[in-house]
C-alpha cells in the first residue's frame, strides 16, 4: 500500500489525483458538471452530480495508473466549502438541490439577524453573511414542508460537501465532517471546538442534523467495497482552502497562501492565536491535528477565475482561458478599463452581498484585449485588498505562495507581484489543494512525514518579483478603489 487517492470536489468540476508515497502525482481524472441558476443571485448543484463525478473520477484515476486498489493506503478528501446539503438518513436521497457557497438567497435573512452579528462573529470567527452554511440550512428547513419536524425526529442529515461524500463513500455508515469544514458553517464555536447550541437555537436548527466533527487527519470510515474494488480507509479531510495551505506547507505563523480557482481565498497562519480581525476578515480554523487547533485569518474573493469564465461563456470574446494572456499583453496601455466583478456581491473586506458587477473607463476603442487585461487585473486588485487587511490585522505579511488554475498565467502573476509590491512564489506542484488532502491522509496512514519534514519538500518553480514603480502602483490601485466605491454606492 504505497499510494494515496485524493478527491478534490470543486465548484465546477470534480477531480481525483493518485499520488505515490513521495506525494508525486501518478494519474489524474477530472469531470465537469452543470451549474444551475434558478433565480438571480441563486446558485445550485445537483447533489447527484457531485457524487457521480467523484465516484467516476476516483475509478478513472485508479484505472489510468494501472495499479490495483490494494495498493491504495488511504483516501483524502478536499471540497468546496459552505455549500449546503440536506438528505434523508434512511434513503440517502437529497431533499433539495445543493445550495452553493456563492448563493445569496439569504441576504434578507442575514439583515434581519443583524443584532446577533457580534455574538456570532465572536464565537465562529465569521461574519453574518449568506456565504456561510447556517442561513442556507435555515432556509431549507423553512422552505421544505415538514423538514424541520423530520429533522427533530432525527430523520434528516445536514452536511457540507465533505459530509455528503463521506456518507456516500461509506454507504451511509458515517455522518461526519472535519474541523475546517465545520468552522465554515456559522454554527461552530471555533474556540470550544463544538457546535454552538445558542446559534443553532437562534436559527431554529435542530442539532440532530449535525455531523460529528473530527480532526483533519482522522478515521472517516471505509469506502464501500464495490466502489473501487476493496474497502479503502478515508483518513484525511479538509476544506479546499485549508487543504491548499497544508499543500503549500504554510505551517508557521505569518506564512500566507492564495488559491485562485472560481474564487480566490487567501489564508494567513496565525498559529494558536485566534486573531479577531478589525478589517472584516474571517478568523477560521486552518487545521486540527491530534486535537491541536491552528487558526488563520482568511479573506474570500467570490469571483477570480470565474471572471475569465464570464469572458468565455458570457461575453464570448475568448474560447479558452489561455487566450487571456496574449490579449492582455496586447491591450492599449493608454486605456484604463476597470472591471469590478461583483457578480454575486463583494466578498472581503467589503462584504456587500447586494453589490453587482460594473465596468469603468470604457472608450469607443475598448475591445477584447482591454477586457482581458481588466479581468486579470481585477484578481490582483482584489488580492491586494485582502493582503492590505491582513497586514493591518497581523502587522506584517511577506511572500505570498500561490496555487490554482490561474497561476499558470505568468502575466497575471507578474501583475499580482507588481500591485502587491511583494514577491509571489509559484511552487512546482500547483495542485496544492489535492496535495494537502493527500498529505493529511498519508500522515494518518503513516506514509507521510511530520509537517516539519514535509515542509522541506516544498519546491519553488518561479518567484515573481515586483517590477512596477511605486507611483504607477499607487495610481492604479487608487483607480480600483474608486471603482469599488462607485460600485458599492450603486447598490
Amino acid at each position: 500500500m504505497d499510494h494515496i487517492l485524493a478527491i478534490d470536489q470543486g465548484t465546477t468540476s470534480s477531480r481525483a489525483i493518485l499520488f505515490d508515497a513521495a506525494l508525486r502525482p501518478v494519474s489524474v481524472a477530472q469531470e465537469e458538471f452543470p451549474q444551475h441558476y434558478p433565480r438571480p443571485g441563486w446558485v445550485e448543484h445537483d447533489p447527484g452530480d457531485l457524487w457521480a463525478t467523484v465516484a467516476a473520477t476516483g475509478r478513472a484515476a485508479i484505472e489510468r495508473a494501472g495499479i490495483g486498489a490494494g495498493r491504495i493506503a488511504a483516501i483524502g478528501i478536499t471540497n468546496q466549502r459552505e455549500t449546503t446539503l440536506l438528505w434523508d438518513r434512511a434513503t440517502g436521497r437529497p431533499l433539495h438541490p445543493a445550495i452553493v457557497w456563492q448563493d445569496r438567497r439569504t441576504a434578507d435573512m442575514c439583515s434581519a439577524l443583524h443584532a446577533h452579528g457580534p455574538m456570532i462573529t465572536e464565537r465562529t470567527g465569521l461574519l453574518l453573511d449568506p456565504y456561510f452554511s447556517g442561513t442556507k440550512l435555515k432556509w431549507l428547513l423553512d422552505t421544505i414542508p415538514g423538514a424541520r419536524e423530520r429533522a427533530r425526529r432525527g430523520e434528516l442529515a445536514f452536511g457540507t460537501v465533505d459530509s455528503w461524500l463521506i456518507w456516500n463513500l461509506t454507504g451511509g455508515r458515517l455522518h461526519a465532517t472535519d474541523a475546517t469544514n465545520a468552522a465554515r458553517t456559522l454554527l461552530f464555536d471555533i474556540g470550544a471546538n463544538a457546535w454552538d447550541a445558542e446559534i443553532c437555537g437562534l436559527l431554529d436548527i435542530p442539532m440532530q442534523l449535525l455531523p460529528e466533527v473530527r480532526d483533519c487527519a482522522a478515521d472517516f470510515g471505509r469506502t464501500r467495497p464495490d466502489l473501487f474494488g476493496r474497502e479503502i480507509p478515508i483518513l484525511g479531510v479538509a476544506g479546499d482552502q485549508q487543504a491548499a495551505a497544508v499543500g503549500q506547507a504554510c505551517f508557521h505563523p505569518g506564512m500566507m497562501k492564495a488559491t485562485y480557482g472560481t474564487g480566490c481565498f487567501a489564508l494567513l497562519n496565525t498559529g494558536t492565536d485566534r486573531v479577531a480581525s478589525r478589517n472584516r476578515l474571517l478568523t477560521t480554523i486552518a487545521c486540527r491535528l491530534d486535537g491541536r487547533t491552528t487558526y488563520a485569518l482568511e479573506g474570500s474573493i467570490f469571483i477570480a477565475g470565474a471572471v475569465v469564465q464570464w469572458l468565455r461563456d458570457g461575453l464570448r470574446i475568448i474560447r479558452s482561458a489561455a487566450e487571456t494572456q496574449p490579449l492582455a499583453e496586447s491591450a492599449d496601455p493608454a486605456q484604463q478599463v476597470v472591471i469590478v466583478p461583483a457578480f454575486t456581491g463583494l466578498g472581503a473586506p467589503y462584504w456587500r452581498p447586494e453589490s453587482r458587477g460594473a465596468v469603468f473607463g470604457l472608450t469607443r476603442n475598448s475591445g477584447p484585449a482591454e477586457f482581458a487585461r481588466a479581468a486579470l487585473e481585477s484578481v490582483g486588485y482584489q488580492t491586494r485588498d485582502l493582503v492590505e487587511a491582513m497586514r493591518a490585522d497581523w502587522g506584517t505579511a511577506g511572500v505570498l505562495r500561490v496555487d490554482g488554475g490561474m497561476v499558470a498565467s505568468d502575466w497575471a502573476m507578474q501583475f499580482l507581484a507588481d500591485i502587491l509590491g511583494a514577491p509571489v512564489d509559484r511552487p512546482v506542484v500547483t495542485e496544492t489543494t489535492a496535495l494537502g488532502a493527500a498529505y493529511l491522509a498519508g500522515l494518518k496512514a503513516g506514509l507521510c512525514p511530520e509537517p516539519e519534514d514535509f515542509a522541506r519538500s516544498w519546491s519553488l518553480e518561479r518567484r515573481f518579483a515586483p517590477m512596477m514603480g511605486e507611483d504607477l502602483r499607487s495610481e492604479k490601485y487608487a483607480r480600483w478603489r474608486r471603482a469599488v466605491r462607485a460600485t458599492i454606492e450603486a447598490g
